[in-house]
């Protein structure tokens, strides 16, 4: 439940809700674990990701009451961002572009590089990483015979309380893995 005046930027689609905002909790949530939020008077707002370890509490994943967060969530919102990837990719003569970047893609805390069919995923919330398994079925059903290299290995990870994440090698592949030449991850 969020302190009184402190909804003002989730009216406007703000994706945050910064931990001074939060008047309470009620019931328990696990970090990363999808969470309604409410305003003073217990109005629904938004549908996040818990986080209680940052000082961003929740982000936010729908402002739609209706909208469930499962598989056909993140299917429809990878499917969002490669529709308008893919014309903006095909105008230039591009296979290798951004396709998701976090918040901008109603996905917080996810990144997703298209370097042809070999894709580079960053969780980098306790929400994102919370919703692996789902994001990468979504990429897996979108993409059938995609590569996928998980480097959600970065320091923000050891910042936060995520001792019960596990980082695997490689999500589940269909072809072999492989790290990207330094000459390729350094042109950004």
């Amino acid at each position: 439940m969020l302190t009184k005046g402190r909804e003002k930027s989730l009216l406007r689609r703000h994706p945050w809700i910064f931990s001074g905002a939060v008047a309470r909790m009620e019931g328990k949530a696990r970090s990363g674990e999808t969470i309604d939020i409410v305003d003073s008077q217990g109005k629904w707002l938004a549908r996040g990701a818990y986080s209680p370890s940052s000082q961003i509490r929740a982000r936010v994943w729908s402002f739609d009451r209706n909208e469930a967060i499962d598989n056909a969530f993140f299917e429809r919102r990878l499917q969002q961002a490669q529709t308008w990837r893919e014309w903006l990719a095909a105008r230039d003569g591009l296979d290798s572009y951004r396709l998701i970047a976090g918040e901008s893609d109603g996905l917080p805390g996810v990144t997703i590089d298209r370097f042809g069919n070999f894709f580079v995923l960053q969780l980098l919330s306790a929400g994102a990483e919370y919703q692996r398994a789902a994001i990468i079925s979504a990429l897996q059903t979108l993409f059938p015979d995609c590569s996928i290299y998980d480097r959600s290995d970065v320091a923000v990870r050891k910042k936060r309380d995520w001792s019960w994440l596990r980082v695997p090698s490689s999500a589940n592949c269909r072809r072999p893995c492989y790290r990207l030449p330094s000459t390729v991850c350094s042109c950004w």
